[in-house]
């Protein structure tokens, strides 16, 4: 059932892509979080990334509004130390929820013959699900990693709010299968790195 990652990665290089680990999300205006591990569980799969010399691609949220705290002028915008990229590794900077609008994300992806994706970042019901979405839709083989995501509890139209596990787990639920596979950090790591 399933491909296994292990033939993928070892003949393939599948690129680790890592959405808007930036500063600007530890703000209270965001609210409550749920899996407060995430940024600890990409740093390990960052780290193994760089130990196979495998590409990884960071993106960076920005807005036009001065005032958004993913203005380039904010300390926001910064990518948390955590996973902060280092000189080899590729930086692509969007303006919407897509990691593929407006980037040249696809084609660099394309160019370099990476047909399989690895996607980790925040959060998961906005820029981390429609990324996956839209990698699923252009043709990669995309795995996302759980627990290497998290949400935010959010009111809906009529003012009803769901707690950030909930909205996490559901988001996680739509995509399934129908977008990607998902898998935690350590299936990832015992799959296809051990």
């Amino acid at each position: 059932m399933g491909h296994s990652l292990r033939g993928i990665f070892v003949e393939k290089n599948g690129a680790l892509i890592i959405v808007d680990v930036q500063k600007a999300f530890d703000d209270k205006k965001w609210g409550e979080r749920n899996n407060l591990n995430a940024e600890e569980n990409i740093s390990k799969i960052l780290h193994l990334w760089r130990e196979k010399g495998w590409t990884v691609i960071h993106i960076r949220h920005t807005s036009d509004n001065p005032n958004s705290l993913f203005h380039p002028n904010h300390k926001g915008f910064a990518i948390k130390e955590i996973v902060k990229p280092n000189n080899e590794e590729m930086i692509i900077t969007k303006k919407v929820n897509s990691s593929f609008i407006g980037t040249n994300l696809e084609e660099f992806l394309r160019q370099n013959d990476l047909s399989t994706v690895v996607i980790t970042g925040l959060t998961t019901p906005h820029c981390v699900s429609t990324t996956t979405r839209m990698s699923g839709n252009l043709g990669f083989v995309t795995y996302l990693i759980s627990d290497a995501t998290a949400a935010f509890g959010v009111k809906d139209q009529n003012g009803t709010y769901y707690d950030a596990e909930t909205i996490h787990n559901i988001s996680l639920a739509t995509l399934h299968s129908e977008f990607a596979k998902i898998h935690t950090t350590e299936q990832l790591i015992n799959e296809f790195i051990k």
